[in-house]
């Protein structure tokens, strides 16, 4: 399908200027996460070393979309609010840098095709071969239970042909919880589960139910990896 260029990707340019800050950020970050938070990262094999892949985690705080692609073995990209790169003054700049710097990329939450162009923004990211973060739970979980995920990450491995690596973090809702403004020290756990592939369900992307059967492999892999107790997965839900 065509992807608009947003989907497509930047230009070369651009491309290797957020390959530095990529590789700035890890140097710099990295060690002292893992010195603030105590960061304990087990299945890093887990995650193909090459080709497209779909991370696919529990969404517990906003410090996820920072510690999940510091521990992870290669550059990981997400969607954040557009928000978080237009700020003013010097709070705002840092602010772009960073999310920039560890692989986020902006997107419009209100237009009235925000979930579409949002899946078409990850599907290049995945044609270019790299690594897309996601939280099929769609926000974070405020109890700590784990929610019933939304279908758009099977649309996105149906349609990419890619595997699934289920991930869970723990800790990070003591880090930051939801509505506190900063983080704090407190031990943090990231688990990358073996890669999940849907061979039977290939190319149909557009099936309701092959969709919901792909969506509810992945939730049940992140909930064996996170323990977390499930929320809401007993009420039907209307198949998209």
């Amino acid at each position: 399908m065509p992807l608009p260029p947003a989907a497509a990707g930047g230009s070369p340019s651009r491309e290797g200027k957020r390959g530095v800050l990529y590789l700035v950020a890890r140097f710099l970050l990295r060690p002292l996460f893992h010195a603030v938070f105590r960061m304990h990262v087990t299945g890093r094999k887990n995650v193909p070393p090459t080709g497209p892949v779909i991370l696919a985690s529990n969404h517990l705080s906003f410090i996820d979309s920072m510690v999940i692609p510091l521990s992870a073995p290669r550059r990981v990209h997400y969607l954040a609010k557009a928000e978080y790169f237009t700020g003013p003054g010097i709070g705002g700049w840092l602010s772009k840098q960073l999310f920039t710097a560890l692989g986020a990329m902006p997107v419009q939450r209100q237009t009235t095709r925000a979930a579409q162009e949002a899946l078409d923004t990850a599907l290049g990211v995945l044609r270019r071969d790299e690594g897309f973060g996601i939280y099929p739970e769609g926000t974070r979980s405020r109890d700590g239970r784990l929610a019933r995920g939304k279908t758009g990450v099977a649309w996105l491995a149906l349609t990419a042909d890619c595997p699934v690596v289920p991930v869970a973090v723990a800790g990070t809702d003591k880090v930051q919880p939801v509505d506190s403004r900063w983080p704090r020290p407190h031990k943090v756990s990231v688990t990358f589960g073996e890669p999940l592939a849907f061979p039977e369900y290939r190319g149909m992307a557009g099936n309701g139910r092959a969709r919901r059967a792909v969506t509810d492999r992945i939730m049940e892999a992140i909930a064996d990896l996170s323990g977390q107790e499930k929320a809401g997965w007993g009420t039907p839900r209307e198949v998209a």
